[in-house]
């Protein structure tokens, strides 16, 4: 039976939320963690009640989790049950008021223009795979697309006539521009690089690996941690990092946050505005450094 109940609960986020991989990979992670504590209790899920759940967010707590996944888990479940009394599975929730863990929201790491310039600097483009790896780190600075988006790009995605693509994300299509320098080098690496790298013609994806397939997240992952050590950025850059650069740069130069919110494909405008926080951040960190009475 639980199997029947997570199995429609993936589906229902699936198709009616739209969540993302990752989202889905977490709830359904938590949902099976929870269901072996409550196993190893002779408890079903269906039939925990709030003090179980309760139990259940001590319990992490011991084992040294952070609050960051305790909130998280909390979500998990409050959707879940929200989803089984919807479903009539049961009649009221037990998660309904299990309290979250409060969470100071931690503003994501970003590079300064230097850095930004400094990290596009590294690859060799004078060498098929170093013209890729720039091409894919140019093309994440200038549009701020998720880098799920990036390694789904299709060849047919890439309209360099008009410097734009068109990105699948989320559900949702949208249309970026790009600035010259990067429809310069994804015009070099899609008439130099690419053709050299696909396993076959058939191959319809924009980035490949050195195999020739359709690059992985994973591949990425290593690859711009490479170049950051190479160029000497000691920030924790992750794949990211770039969305965020683009959108708190942009930001910062008088873009109006609804743009940028249609650029970064957020569903909430709520979304966006934590890169409001980034840059009066910036500004007050500038202000004690160079004021002479801070």
């Amino acid at each position: 039976m639980l199997a029947e109940y997570l199995s429609g609960f993936e589906s229902y986020l699936k198709i009616e939320k739209n969540a993302s991989t990752n989202t889905l990979n977490s709830y359904m992670r938590d949902l099976r963690q929870f269901d072996s504590y409550a196993a190893a209790r002779n408890t079903d899920i269906s039939g925990a009640d709030n003090d179980f759940i309760c139990g259940y967010m001590e319990h992490l707590k011991q084992q040294g989790k952070s609050l960051a996944t305790i909130s998280r888990v909390t979500a998990t479940l409050k959707n879940f049950y929200r989803w089984l009394c919807a479903n009539d599975v049961i009649e009221s929730s037990p998660a309904k008021d299990v309290k979250a863990e409060r969470v100071e929201r931690k503003l994501p790491e970003i590079l300064t223009g230097e850095e930004v310039e400094l990290l596009l600097s590294q690859p060799e483009k004078s060498d098929i795979k170093g013209l890729r790896d720039k091409s894919m780190l140019e093309l994440l600075y200038a549009t701020g697309i998720r880098v799920s988006e990036l390694i789904s790009l299709d060849i047919t995605d890439l309209n360099l006539s008009l410097g734009v693509i068109r990105c699948q994300g989320r559900g949702k299509s949208r249309t970026i521009p790009l600035y010259p320098g990067a429809v310069k080098t994804l015009r070099e690496y899609a008439m130099n690089a690419r053709p050299k790298l696909v396993s076959s013609d058939e191959e319809t994806a924009l980035f490949v690996n050195m195999d020739g397939v359709r690059m992985s997240r994973q591949g990425f992952w290593k690859l711009i941690k490479h170049y950051a050590a190479k160029a000497g950025i000691t920030k924790d850059i992750t794949p990211h990092t770039l969305r965020h650069s683009f959108a708190a740069h942009l930001l910062e130069n008088g873009a109006e946050l609804k743009d940028i919110q249609e650029m970064l494909g957020h569903a909430d405008i709520s979304s966006t505005q934590i890169y409001s926080h980034i840059v009066k951040q910036q500004i007050k960190e500038v202000y004690k450094k160079f004021h002479p009475l801070a």
